[in-house]
């Protein structure tokens, strides 16, 4: 399973020349035969939550049809990143997920949302989370996978939880800034190893009205090992992922049967 981590410069609030960045990261990823594209967290307007009204959209909006129409027109699975969408409660940091026929088959509402970026007093945290299959079923590229967002990395207990319910390969968009990146290296790498699981975490670049991103976006196998590590300018990443090794790692090193749940209430 070939997968394209699209480190993007994400401008705040510039929503045509992201969309137009992020859909030419999505065509070349296709046309170097990428079978999962991945955009990052809040790709569309940045957090520019002065302005969140003008960015926030239906479930059924502009962002969400232009993705799954790409997903259709290139025959990938597309972890389309995250951007503000309306509920009846509220708006959520959402993260939709399109199979290569166009159709949705994850929606997840970042459930941990980070104060030191203002996300509680502007964002409503999900309270669910679902894995979902990726792949084409009975092919070795088949598997279930799981969405996390951003500051998601820094609660493991989301990752296992995901993984409990069978997920091999955990995707992570992210806006996650420079003074705190080499938590957001050691933590993937931490989740990959711990859950003996794939973990694909894509940042973007560029900055906003407090903070700098310089990307650092990777791809950890299950025994820890980086796949692929983008720098720190915009551009894609692939990682060619032999997902036979999570049946493999986790056969010799036991964890997950392992774990001994009544001891941890």
């Amino acid at each position: 399973m070939r997968v394209a981590l699209c480190q993007m410069e994400v401008v705040q609030g510039d929503r045509a020349g992201n969309r137009s960045r992020a859909e030419a990261m999505v065509r070349e990823s296709a046309g170097r035969r990428a079978d999962v594209v991945v955009l990052p967290e809040m790709w569309t307007c940045g957090y520019d939550f002065a302005h969140l009204s003008e960015h926030t959209e239906e479930i059924d909006g502009e962002t969400a049809t232009l993705l799954g129409r790409w997903a259709r027109q290139y025959g990938i699975w597309l972890v389309g990143g995250s951007f503000p969408i309306e509920f009846a409660d509220g708006v959520s940091n959402t993260a939709l997920t399109f199979a290569p026929d166009g159709t949705l088959v994850n929606l997840y509402r970042k459930i941990h949302l980070i104060g030191l970026m203002d996300e509680d007093r502007y964002l409503v945290p999900g309270e669910t989370r679902a894995t979902f299959a990726l792949g084409e079923a009975g092919t070795p590229d088949s598997t279930r996978a799981g969405v996390m967002i951003c500051y998601d990395l820094r609660f493991p207990e989301l990752a296992r939880a995901h993984v409990l319910e069978g997920a091999e390969v955990l995707f992570l968009p992210a806006q996650w800034p420079v003074q705190r990146a080499d938590h957001w290296r050691t933590l993937l790498i931490a989740r990959a190893i711990e859950n003996q699981a794939f973990v694909i975490g894509v940042n973007i670049v560029g900055r906003n009205d407090r903070d700098r991103f310089t990307g650092g976006s990777l791809a950890v196998d299950p025994w820890g090992r980086v796949v692929t590590e983008a720098g720190t300018k915009p551009g894609i990443v692939y990682a060619d992922l032999d997902l036979s090794i999570v049946a493999d790692v986790r056969q010799r090193m036991t964890v997950l049967k392992d774990r001994r749940p009544k001891a941890y209430l």
